[in-house]
């Protein structure tokens, strides 16, 4: 029997929250601001969801649109109030100015959380060099997760990085899980699935109204059921 499929689903508000555990998310991404593709939450939002809901949760840690870190003794504040907020877990991705991690501002801020589980997000689907990048965090605490979609335009073009990332997950710096997300559709599930990745998340998926509106608990148990019926 193959092992359950994680399903992470954005959560921006309680309301997303609840209606996404109810469709069968394993796991929340909490985030503002989608339009800028998804900035750190209010310490209250994030204590709102906390209260409403008991499934694991991955809060943003990001001040502004791009992949830069920005104000760093700022990000370290944030994440003393997401901690205070009843977080236990994040999302983080630095980039430099030549598409290389911004190793000394994720190595500050993965300090900060000690040893909090984290996701390197998308960032790593912008970096010049992937391989580089994931060597060079290969021995931060606390990283457990990639969020991505194998190339920036998403998971159509991602594939087959994704795939090839996933055969040497025995390999220094591969070894965390790798979550598909961006571009995901649901027609992408049953391959990703039979070559043995297990964990995907989804944003917009979840969201048959768009961005304006909320987190469909029907679309939700849609892609539970594809993800369950696809591993079964």
């Amino acid at each position: 029997m193959s092992k359950r499929a994680v399903l992470e689903v954005i959560a921006l508000d309680i309301e997303d929250a609840v209606a996404a555990q109810a469709g069968g998310a394993d796991r929340l991404e909490l985030v503002t601001e989608m339009a800028a593709d998804g900035l750190t939450p209010s310490a209250a939002t994030v204590a709102g969801i906390r209260a409403a809901v008991d499934i694991d949760l991955r809060v943003m840690l990001r001040l502004a649109d791009g992949f830069a870190a920005g104000d760093v003794a700022r990000l370290l504040r944030v994440v003393e109030e997401m901690r205070a907020a009843g977080a236990d877990q994040f999302v983080l991705g630095f980039l430099g100015t030549d598409g290389g991690v911004d190793l000394a501002a994720v190595e500050r801020v993965a300090g900060a959380l000690e040893g909090c589980r984290w996701t390197f997000h998308r960032a790593i689907d912008r970096a010049a060099d992937r391989d580089a990048l994931r060597k060079q965090l290969a021995d931060l605490p606390g990283l457990d997760t990639y969020l991505t979609a194998g190339a920036a335009s998403g998971v159509d073009e991602g594939l087959p990085t994704l795939l090839a990332e996933y055969g040497r997950r025995d390999e220094p710096g591969y070894g965390q899980t790798l979550l598909v997300g961006g571009g995901l559709r649901l027609d992408h599930v049953p391959p990703l699935l039979a070559a043995g990745l297990h964990a995907f998340h989804i944003g917009g998926a979840a969201r048959p109204q768009g961005w304006r509106g909320p987190v469909s608990e029907g679309a939700v148990k849609e892609w539970r059921r594809v993800l369950d019926g696809a591993a079964g």
